[in-house]
């Protein structure tokens, strides 16, 4: 039926990329798992992505046997931003707090095998430190390493459908920059807040 649809506007299905299954089942798209669950869509990043993010954690790390801290963080850093940027719009909280425990692992292994004869609580005071009301952060005096978790969810919100965007023009800048500003970056915060500021005046 799919095809027919297809084949009258000129178009047709790749044989090799194209799946039918059960939504009870699911289905992996764009690095995310679509599934329902008890009749709930729920959508999660794919473990197929999660195994590539720890793969290239791994990568880094391993590659790290000789770099003094503050290099890894730097190579680790643009990963974890990115990955997590990414996923934060869909059911992402297990697992970033999933990568951020491998990750973890990962790097007491590489502080032990930096100091064999160190004892642990050794290790940990060289390479984990305090900072606020969190412990445990792999830092330096220079930088410290991001979390997957700390990344804020931000969920997407569907224009209004009366809202056609060469009328209502302003509408859409407006919700632009309001999911702009969901992303907690200091520009965008203060220009919604400029922005909200004017409006009321």
């Amino acid at each position: 039926m799919i095809k027919r649809f297809l084949k009258w506007r000129g178009l047709e299905l790749a044989e090799e990329k194209t799946q039918i299954t059960h939504i009870d089942d699911g289905l992996d798209f764009l690095g995310w798992n679509f599934r329902k669950y008890k009749g709930r869509l729920m959508i999660k990043p794919s473990k197929k992505s999660s195994d590539n993010a720890t793969r290239k954690i791994s990568d880094v790390i391993k590659r790290a046997k000789a770099w003094m801290q503050e290099n890894p963080i730097d190579a680790l850093n643009p990963i974890i931003i990115g990955w997590s940027n990414y996923h934060r719009s869909v059911v992402s909280v297990v697992v970033f707090k999933t990568l951020d425990h491998r990750m973890w692992n990962m790097l007491w292994r590489w502080a032990k095998r930096r100091h064999p004869k160190k004892s642990r609580a050794g290790v940990a005071r060289k390479y984990w430190h305090s900072d606020g009301s969190r412990s445990w952060v792999f830092s330096t005096d220079r930088n410290r390493r991001k979390l997957f978790s700390v990344s804020k969810i931000v969920r997407h919100t569907s224009p209004k459908l009366d809202k056609k965007p060469y009328l209502y023009s302003e509408y859409f800048k407006l919700r632009k920059l309001r999911q702009k500003a969901l992303n907690r970056t200091e520009w965008c915060k203060t220009r919604w807040d400029k922005l909200k500021d004017s409006l009321c005046a």
